[in-house]
Order: C-alpha cells, then sequence, then structure tokens
C-alpha cells in the first residue's frame, strides 16, 4: 500500500513558479510511475504529466509542455512538478497519483492517489 502526500501548493502571481512534491510512504517508489493531475472548479480531472518507473521518460499535456518540469528522487520517495510561467487557467487542486509498472509509458489507471494541494494562480 502506498500513502502520498502533495505539498507546496499555494497562492502565486501570474508569471510565477511553485513546486509541488509528493512524497510516498508505505512502499518504494522504484517500480512505479507517477503522474500529476489537476482538476480545476467545474472542470473534470486533466492529465498534466508523467514520469515513468523505468526509464525516467516524462509526458507532458500540451498545456504545460515547456512551462511544467517533473522530475523524481527515488532515494527520498519523492516525485516533484515545477511549475512556471503561471497563468490563471493553471488554477486548480494539483494531485499526484502511482502505478506499479514495468512499462515505460505513462499507465491508464492509477491505483494510488494522494488528497490534492491547492494552486491559485492571481492575475
Amino acid at each position: 500500500q502506498v500513502q502520498l502526500v502533495e505539498s507546496g501548493g499555494g497562492l502565486v502571481q501570474a508569471g510565477g513558479s511553485l513546486r509541488l512534491s509528493c512524497t510516498a510512504s508505505g512502499s518504494s517508489l522504484d517500480y512505479y510511475a507517477l503522474g500529476w493531475f489537476r482538476q480545476a472548479p467545474g472542470k473534470g480531472r486533466e492529465a498534466v504529466s508523467c514520469i515513468s518507473a523505468t526509464d525516467g521518460s516524462t509526458y507532458y499535456a500540451d498545456s504545460v509542455r515547456g512551462r511544467f518540469t517533473m522530475s523524481r528522487d527515488n532515494a527520498n520517495n519523492t516525485v516533484f512538478l515545477h511549475m512556471y510561467s503561471l497563468n490563471s487557467g493553471d488554477t486548480a487542486v494539483y494531485y499526484c497519483a502511482a502505478q506499479r509498472t514495468l512499462m515505460s509509458s505513462c499507465p491508464r489507471e492509477y491505483d494510488y492517489w494522494g488528497q490534492g494541494t491547492q494552486v491559485t494562480v492571481s492575475s
């Protein structure tokens, strides 16, 4: 069983930056793909990025590519989402998720989810 806890959200001005962290407990993340998702008020959940379990490959939604960077620190069981050039469209609750897999691509489903952290971008 994997427990995920996100942190690092907050209020930031448009054009600013934030770094989200997601720390896991209960299991090593060595064989897990990790994903970041977000859900804005009144909207469905959107996949933001993921990092593979095997070779560290990363994938990004078109809406964030070039502005967000995902990385993982397996030694500390933590994954990060560095967000730059934030705009009001990035306002949402951000969730991290984990899925045990040996595939190098992003999982279609994730078994483990965090509680989310709020990111609010003011214009």
